[in-house]
């Protein structure tokens, strides 16, 4: 197959494995009131909710990036980010504290439902519209437009639409480039639709075909913060970010989406996460599947 034209993503800046010592020295230095800042920052910028048990996690994060800003200790580092004079870096901290853990076709059973609503909504002159709300590397995204490619045609009138908070990870996301392991979560005949094979210094990597990867546009959105002019979509697919947020940001993110939701729109939600207590507007048709009615005349 055809070798990716695009090169690989820059890799995370997390902090490799420095030795116990060294690294007994910099849990030592990062104190409870430094980590209520870090907590307060990341909750500012996206919403997120650290609790205790997450303290590690920040030093193993952003410990290397007080080297590389020269930065004395976690003080001096946070005074940098929320300054407002260092808006790269502090971009940076939001990409490394924010988990983007995914897989293509990640709960199957959620792209069977969106098969199945394709199939009967589908009628002339309409144009599908799908925003992958928290994409992190695009597989959801990639998975949802190889979903309409097979549904409604590779040329029908169909988008995806994809964000995250993260810069990075949108990055290679853009690039559809992954490694070859993600074969495995691509049904086969998807794979040879839809993906091309590396070769040699792409080798063990594979590339989403570019015809797919024009049909779905990804931009930077923090969820938390006013949306910027898109929608509205026919589905939003809200996975795996909301376990990540208190009950209050949940319940204004809910309601800042579902004012890009068509009136019969599906809203999609991750096997782990609930909207009891976040939204009386929707009916639930399938476990974590969702239904904003039609308005009443």
């Amino acid at each position: 197959m055809a070798n990716p034209d695009m090169t690989a993503a820059a890799p995370g800046t997390a902090p490799a494995a420095a030795g116990e010592a060294a690294w007994d020295s910099l849990v030592g230095a990062f104190s409870d009131r430094d980590f209520a800042g870090f907590r307060d920052f990341i909750m500012n910028a996206a919403g997120i909710s650290l609790s205790a048990q997450k303290k590690n996690l920040v030093v193993s994060r952003l410990g290397r990036r007080l080297k590389l800003t020269g930065c004395r200790n976690f003080s001096d580092y946070h005074r940098l980010i929320t300054s407002g004079q260092a808006p790269e870096e502090a971009q940076t901290a939001i990409d490394l504290l924010t988990t983007n853990e995914t897989h293509f076709f990640r709960e199957p059973q959620h792209f069977a439902e969106l098969r199945r609503q394709l199939a009967a909504r589908r009628q002339p002159g309409w144009t599908a519209r799908v925003w992958s709300a928290a994409s992190s590397t695009g597989e959801e995204a990639y998975s949802i437009a190889m979903t309409l490619a097979e549904t409604l045609g590779q040329t029908a009138p169909w988008e995806v639409f994809a964000s995250d908070i993260s810069r990075r990870v949108l990055q290679q996301a853009v690039s559809g480039l992954y490694g070859m392991a993600r074969a495995r979560e691509i049904p086969p005949e998807l794979l040879r639709r839809y993906c091309l094979k590396g070769s040699g210094p792409f080798a063990g990597q594979l590339q989403i075909d570019q015809a797919l990867r024009q049909r779905v546009s990804f931009m930077q959105v923090n969820l938390t913060r006013a949306l910027p002019q898109i929608g509205p979509f026919d589905v939003i697919f809200l996975r795996n970010v909301m376990i990540y947020f208190d009950l209050q940001t949940k319940q204004q993110v809910v309601a800042r989406l579902l004012e890009k939701l068509q009136p019969g729109g599906l809203f999609i939600v991750g096997h782990a996460e609930t909207l009891f207590g976040v939204t009386d507007r929707l009916e639930m048709i399938a476990p974590t599947v969702y239904l904003l009615p039609e308005r009443q005349a």
